[in-house]
């Protein structure tokens, strides 16, 4: 009578667990369905909180009127615009425009004027002061423009490494019998940083209508590099002549290859040069401190005692 009443019990507790699992996975199947159904696009509308002001798309739009008031008024940053232009394109900021970047920099130099005039109001102002923030007028009108020029240097350098990559990966891929357009796709897919981010454009310029020799043309000038500009004249001069493109890459690939160890041994011959200046300056005077010191204090001990 008890294993029967264990056993009734036991048959309950399953069933009723059953029924709550079967509850809990018709729950999670419309959950699924709901989800799947909002991938498509069937979201509901549901209310959403407004959105806090955007600082950088702000400080961008006053910096873009007051650029391209700047630009209106004064010659010289107008006859300045196509260097701007060229020196924001070799750092890869194709979506900052030439008066984004001027007002920018009018803005960032209008902090040590404001901060001037609050010392003003303040009634206190010291020549010291006054120093202070003519320096940061200056640093803020010069440093954005060092700063990118930096990058610009940096991300050219980064592209002359690269290069040498990308025409051994178009050497193996003109050879294995893809074309070359098909085979600089390819490249472009699978090479990451600023190379492929120049290469995705240029076919993108293909795309809406300009020859290969245009697009390959306007990467040279976007980055000024001998490896850049050895591989796009190589091309065009070749697509010009009629000359197979695997012979040409397969020339331009020994060419970078000697190119870059020829870089090697430069960089390597400018290294004592360049160990002079830190060894003159810093571990020459460490030295004769270390050395020459207790033999002075010794000597210049004996010399008041006596």
């Amino acid at each position: 009578m008890v294993l029967m009443l264990i056993i009734g019990l036991s048959l309950v507790a399953a069933s009723a667990v059953l029924v709550l699992r079967s509850f809990g996975l018709a729950r999670t199947e419309r959950r699924r369905s709901l989800d799947q159904i909002a991938a498509y696009g069937f979201r509901p509308a549901t209310p959403t909180a407004p959105e806090p002001p955007d600082l950088r798309a702000t400080f961008e739009e006053v910096a873009t009127a007051t650029g391209e008031k700047a630009l209106a008024h004064f010659d010289n940053l107008r006859a300045g615009e196509r260097g701007l232009r060229e020196l924001l394109n070799s750092a890869g900021l194709y979506s900052t425009s030439v008066a984004t970047f001027v007002g920018a920099r009018i803005l960032a130099a209008l902090v040590g004027p404001a901060f001037l005039i609050l010392l003003l109001l303040r009634g206190g102002l010291e020549l010291r002061l006054l120093v202070g923030c003519a320096l940061m007028t200056l640093m803020g009108w010069y440093l954005p423009f060092v700063r990118v020029r930096s990058r610009a240097r940096l991300r050219v350098e980064q592209i002359e490494r690269e290069v040498p990559e990308l025409v051994d990966l178009l050497v193996t891929t003109v050879e294995a019998g893809v074309g070359f357009a098909s085979g600089l796709q390819l490249a472009s897919r699978s090479i990451q940083g600023p190379l492929g981010q120049e290469l995705r454009l240029a076919l993108r310029e293909q795309s809406l209508g300009l020859t290969p020799e245009e697009a390959l043309r306007n990467l040279s000038l976007r980055v000024d590099s001998p490896a850049t500009r050895a591989f796009t004249q190589a091309l065009v001069q070749g697509e010009s002549l009629g000359v197979s493109i695997g012979t040409i890459l397969r020339e331009l690939a020994i060419d970078m290859r000697k190119r870059r160890r020829l870089s090697a041994e430069e960089r390597a011959q400018k290294t004592p040069t360049k160990i002079l200046f830190p060894l003159i300056g810093l571990i020459l005077p460490a030295m004769f401190i270390v050395t020459v010191g207790p033999v002075m204090a010794e000597a210049l001990k004996f010399l008041s005692s006596s």
